[in-house]
């Protein structure tokens, strides 16, 4: 590894103590698995790494360790809490031309003011974190980071010392073999308060007939039980090779691990562009490509669906009028495959205007009706009073911006907390004037399924 110091970075190193500066450099990696990075913090940053593929898998992010946390308790300011300590600390960045913009990566809790004593518990309502040891795959070029963040009059010594455990972490991930990662084995499955769901909606659906809402998403979870400990990379292995059209991630904390395969994008920031996914409406996969093609058109003309749709179109066409310019939005939804399901999906984008960043579109476009339902506020009351789950991250916003300001957050659907020897699953639908309780019910099993399959459960289909 190149390890001579430049004589700007040098400098800084030993000048201006006792004041924020936010130190990174970056190194060409060769050909390096990320998984197996990921694996190489295991027994020095086991509560600290994070993991993110893009649905093209034109990027990967591996984070080990941690230069600096951001969290905030807070309900309405979390956003701009984040952002606002973000910003502080890329006013503080020295870094070379051809060094890697550092990231920040983390998530929002769905409802921060819906905190229950629950699987959730070390979970504040915003964390994020900038990476000690930063693993970017970009179009097929691996490059590693180095961060740092310090006020000490010490920082010279410090850098050094990152860089001997980068240089550790690269060699156990090049030279160690890795372990045959077999999917879990499941000893039981635990319907978490099914009768109590199945009453909600059709509480919910009451409330919906007497003009109380438009549409409430209502969620329940599963507890899957394994026979032993579930390591993070083997969850983090099954989802990626059987969800590969989805956004793979994985956010550690306290001995916890948030995963998941979401089919959907809640924003990105690419060069002063912002892109959004309407993905709303859902149906089955067929057992062969006729069956598949049927179901697809089934769905497109399907008026409940549909109508499901154009409440996210509406409100992201909106977002997006507020906060961009030069807007492109598909007049008809296309039809978005995975695994296990199929959505219909509109595709937004624009230009974004001056001064405003991902978190500012983040905070606008969550939760959208796909998520919490129409109107927002009115169905975000309703859940909170009928619901009984603490959802956590569960269909909220998790991903990454940069210290260009360019990013991505995902919705993270298809998800579920890993917690030693056993996981809760999360999922839910949309529920309308016409919705039944079984049908509601029997789809969620639909999106159970490709979580449920990764960590080794079995459901018929």
């Amino acid at each position: 590894m190149n390890r001579k110091l430049t004589a700007t970075r040098e400098s800084q190193l030993k000048v201006r103590q006792n004041e924020l500066r936010f130190f990174t450099e970056t190194v060409d990696a060769g050909r390096i698995s990320p998984l197996a990075f990921f694996e190489a913090g295991d027994s020095c940053y086991k509560d600290e790494r994070f993991y993110w593929q893009n649905a093209d898998k034109t990027l990967t992010l591996v984070g080990i360790g941690h230069a600096t946390v951001l969290t905030s308790d807070g309900t309405d300011d979390r956003f701009k809490h984040i952002s606002d300590k973000w910003k502080k600390l890329c006013a503080a960045l020295i870094r070379e031309e051809n060094d890697r913009e550092p990231v920040l990566f983390g998530g929002f809790s769905f409802d921060p003011k819906s905190v229950k004593q629950t699987e959730w518990d070390a979970f504040p309502s915003a964390h994020f974190v900038v990476p000690a040891f930063q693993l970017s795959i970009t179009n097929g070029k691996t490059e590693i980071s180095i961060n740092m963040v310090t006020e000490s009059d010490d920082a010279a010594e410090k850098f050094e010392r990152l860089r001997d455990e980068r240089d550790r972490l690269i060699h156990i991930a090049q030279v160690e073999e890795s372990a045959l990662l077999t999917k879990p084995k499941v000893v039981s499955i635990e319907e978490i308060s099914k009768e109590h769901y199945m009453e909600t909606v059709a509480d919910v659906t009451k409330k919906i007939n007497n003009g109380e809402a438009e549409k409430v998403v209502i969620a329940r979870s599963v507890k899957l039980n394994f026979a032993d400990e579930v390591p993070a990379v083997t969850a983090l292995h099954h989802i990626s090779n059987e969800q590969q059209e989805s956004y793979h991630f994985g956010l550690q904390k306290d001995g916890q691990l948030f995963f998941g395969a979401t089919p959907e994008r809640l924003i990105e920031i690419t060069n002063g562009r912002a892109y959004s996914s309407c993905v709303a409406g859902s149906i089955r996969r067929g057992k062969s490509a006729t069956e598949d093609r049927e179901l697809g058109d089934e769905l497109l003309e399907d008026s409940k669906n549909r109508e499901e749709h154009q409440y996210v179109v509406n409100m992201i066409s909106q977002v997006f009028k507020t906060f961009c310019t030069d807007i492109k939005i598909s007049k008809v939804p296309k039809l978005m495959k995975v695994r296990d399901i199929q959505h219909l999906f509109t595709p937004v984008e624009g230009k974004v205007e001056k001064g405003t960043d991902i978190f500012n579109l983040v905070k606008a476009l969550h939760p959208t009706p796909a998520l919490g339902g129409v109107p927002t506020d009115i169905a975000m009351k309703i859940i909170r009073s009928e619901e009984n789950l603490d959802r956590g991250y569960y269909a909220a916003p998790i991903g990454w911006t940069d210290t260009a300001g360019n990013g991505e957050f995902a919705v993270a659907i298809r998800s579920a907390l890993l917690d030693g020897d056993s996981a809760y699953l999360y999922a839910g639908g949309g529920i309308v004037a016409d919705s039944e309780p079984d049908i509601e019910y029997d789809e969620t099993w639909v999106k159970f399924r490709p979580v449920m399959r990764a960590l080794g459960g079995k459901l018929n289909g």
